[in-house]
């Protein structure tokens, strides 16, 4: 066994035999010592989860070794111009050696992301989930998408691990055609990666005429009901995505074990409102982002969002995060811990999406998404499975009058009467979206905060092309 596989062994069992280490000066210490040893032998990744887990649980944080960036952050947000970042997006796709195509798409995706005000899936992930993860090999820009099996109204493709972003439009595009021809049309797709905001697809149904339905499965989050092991969906990045503090990870970063994402189950239905009705919506009662607000609040979290691996449901917000990061805690599915409150109903609808993103394609689930070769910690791909559902209105009644019929009752929900302790108003799914694309276009783009500003600083020095077309970006 070589030393660094010596040393990573060593860390290893110190973090195992010693469940509270991070409290114990003395461990901290012999955790700091192996771990810079580690970092210095030959050969070892900057990216193995070993160095994620010494920043967040030991504190330990070894000095960066990245390539000095010219031009620095602004200290406030600055709003920036929808088009500019979708074509600074673009961009960024075409220098990893993206076709026009799939640059052009994959940047509409992400942008719409930015203008529904869904932030954590827009201008931030670009670098984290698919630049890092390009540049890691365990995702590749531009690879065909092949038909495995096609009738007239159903098709099973395979993505070849490339860009989920331009895989998913390319799926739901192909269902809504079946659909106009034939009725209906069910597109799955096999060794995809993370497509983006599920609503994206189900909205490009609901503005074709159709009614919407999609899903995908992830890395494993969410413990059935009665068990306390992370089985169902969710989202992960490696060690150098990962901030120094609980407190300070984004939304959009997901530690070690566990993450804010889980298996999403979303709807598009067509209204005559300005806007389609669209929920989509994660199958656990919290995501990980909620939790880190209760930290920064210093309130509990509620029970029954997070049981532990003895079965207790957790309140303790810090201590939460904590074994989070050990993979010691597992959130619960919609309903909570148990079956009091209807967990199992939350655990189905998980277990259906895992199901669908799974069983036609013959997919992987739980360990074999973890992203991670558990041998040696550095990042591995993660086929993801994904389904598109359509269905033509017209095969069945006037889309102006579903129109019709679907806005009535939206706004029948809308101005029924208001709870005096709430904030005066109801909204149905889709509408807060559209608030805040009415809102960003009105102050005249999205706010680009501290963080994703230094993203951008990052690609531009990083891609070729990017300097010369981006020498000034809009904070600098």
């Amino acid at each position: 066994m070589s030393d660094a596989a010596t040393l990573r062994t060593e860390l290893l069992e110190l973090i195992g035999k010693n469940p509270s280490g991070h409290t114990d000066p003395k461990i901290v210490d012999e955790f700091s010592s192996k771990l810079k040893a580690y970092a210095d032998a030959p050969g070892v990744d900057s990216s193995d989860v070993i160095f994620a887990i010494g920043s967040s649980v030991y504190s330990v944080d070894l000095p960066s070794k990245k390539q000095k960036v010219h031009g620095a952050p602004a200290a406030e947000p600055v709003i920036v111009d929808f088009d500019y970042m979708k074509q600074f997006m673009k961009d960024v796709f075409l220098s990893y050696g993206c076709t026009e195509d799939q640059a052009e798409i994959s940047s509409e995706v992400l942008i719409e992301a930015d203008k529904r005000g869904i932030d954590s899936h827009g201008l931030g992930r670009l670098k984290p989930i698919y630049c890092d993860r390009i540049d890691q090999g365990i995702l590749w820009a531009n690879k065909p998408i092949t038909v495995i099996k096609e009738t007239e109204t159903t098709a099973l493709l395979d993505g070849n691990l490339g860009l989920g972003l331009y895989i998913g439009p390319h799926c739901m595009k192909m269902a809504i055609e079946k659909a106009k021809k034939y009725g209906v049309g069910f597109v799955a797709a096999q060794n995809s990666t993370h497509y983006g905001i599920a609503g994206y697809y189900t909205s490009m149904a609901a503005d074709a005429g159709c009614v919407g339905f999609s899903g995908t499965n992830a890395r494993p989050s969410i413990a059935p009901t009665f068990g306390v092991e992370p089985m169902l969906g969710k989202i992960l990045l490696h060690a150098s995505q990962i901030r120094y503090s609980f407190y300070e990870i984004p939304s959009f970063v997901f530690v070690i074990f566990i993450s804010i994402g889980t298996n999403p189950l979303c709807f598009g239905i067509p209204s005559d409102d300005d806007f389609p009705f669209v929920i989509d919506c994660a199958t656990s009662v919290n995501q990980r982002g909620k939790i880190e607000k209760y930290a920064r609040d210093g309130v509990d979290t509620p029970r029954g969002a997070v049981v532990d691996n003895d079965g207790i449901e957790r309140t303790d917000t810090e201590g939460i995060l904590r074994d989070m990061v050990l993979g010691k805690c597992a959130l619960t599915p919609v309903g909570g811990a148990g079956d009091e409150m209807g967990g199992y109903k939350g655990y189905g609808w998980a277990t259906t999406v895992e199901l669908l993103s799974t069983a036609f394609q013959s997919g992987p689930f739980g360990e074999d998404v973890c992203g991670i070769d558990r041998e040696t910690g550095k990042p591995a791909p993660m086929p993801l499975g994904h389904f598109f559902l359509a269905i033509n209105i017209e095969s069945m009644c006037s889309l102006d009058t579903f129109k019709k019929n679907s806005g009535n009752l939206l706004r029948a929900l809308r101005e029924s009467k208001k709870s005096p302790k709430g904030p005066g108003r109801i909204w149905t799914a889709g509408e807060r979206e559209n608030d805040a694309r009415v809102s960003r276009t009105a102050q005249g783009g999205m706010k680009v905060p501290k963080s994703l500003q230094q993203n951008m600083l990052d690609l531009r020095e990083k891609c070729p092309g990017m300097n010369e077309k981006y020498s000034k970006l809009p904070f600098e």
